[in-house]
């Protein structure tokens, strides 16, 4: 947490990192993620499959609610379908079903899966004439059985002439990937060959720690500048970085871990009486 002094220190009343995405433009987007979102868009309005993976606290869940608000500003005709199981191991076919039959109608779900079936084909083609697309958005994907990922390709099979008639958007963690692989699991290699897997990299350098942080500074008036500037940004990038057993190094400088460093770095500037965070403090933390 940011402590009373930091907030005092560099006249701020809301922390920078809480509730710090409420429109599309509090959205920091990489070359990389801009691209994804861009995919996703593009997967929710033809029909495709993808699945975007990342760490916790990447900004997965980010990316899906500025697609989600893309898709409503620009006026696209995609209903979102989003199954609110908790526990994603008990998603089944035809709990699928039932989130399609009460996202897409006012209808009851029927009581037989053949039934609900049948029912869905009904509710997705008659939407579908009405000029609607649909995606079925799956969080905590990492969570699903192997058993369900094989169901999803018979309903992305469902079509209207050679419209399909439901995307299917995956959003999980790394687990996922491994779930996506053929080589462990073989019986689910009609989904897996059909889905592209979008995964979300971390801010590596200084530079995309430095532009992230413009803009959730910018949102309560303040110049990044003033509170941490160039070094200290390029200083938490390589505080970020970890080593594999075999000396090999790699990022973690994901948002959530920014995040959090930069609150410790704005706490010790404070009780330091810093004037600014630079990379000093970064790297006695």
């Amino acid at each position: 947490m940011l402590s009373l002094k930091a907030f005092k220190k560099f006249g701020l009343s809301q922390d920078p990192f809480t509730g710090d995405v409420l429109k599309n433009e509090d959205v920091f987007l990489t070359d990389d993620t801009r691209f994804i979102a861009e995919y996703m868009l593009s997967t929710a309005k033809i029909g495709g499959m993808a699945a975007l993976v990342g760490e916790s606290g990447s900004g997965k869940s980010t990316i899906r609610r500025y697609v989600i608000d893309r898709i409503s500003e620009e006026g696209h005709k995609v209903k979102i379908i989003a199954p609110r199981c908790i526990d994603k191991t008990c998603l089944s076919a035809s709990s699928i079903c039932d989130a399609i039959i009460s996202d897409c109608s006012a209808s009851t779900p029927r009581r037989t899966l053949e039934a609900k079936a049948r029912q869905v084909e009904k509710i997705l083609m008659a939407s579908s004439e009405a000029g609607y697309s649909h995606v079925l958005m799956i969080e905590e994907a990492h969570d699903l059985s192997v058993q369900t990922l094989k169901y999803l390709k018979r309903f992305w099979e469902l079509e209207h002439g050679f419209k399909k008639l439901l995307s299917i958007m995956l959003i999980g963690q790394p687990e996922l990937k491994s779930k996506l692989d053929e080589s462990r699991n073989w019986e689910a290699r009609e989904v897996i060959r059909r889905m592209e897997v979008l995964e979300i990299t971390p801010l590596a350098s200084g530079e995309d720690i430095a532009r992230y942080l413009n803009i959730k500074f910018k949102r309560l008036g303040k110049e990044r500048k003033t509170i941490i500037n160039d070094s200290g940004c390029t200083a938490l990038a390589t505080r970020l970085v970890r080593k594999t057993r075999t000396d090999i190094s790699y990022s973690v400088a994901l948002p959530l871990l920014v995040n959090n460093w930069t609150r410790r770095a704005m706490n010790a500037a404070a009780e330091l009486g810093a004037d600014v965070v630079d990379a000093e403090i970064v790297n006695a933390l």
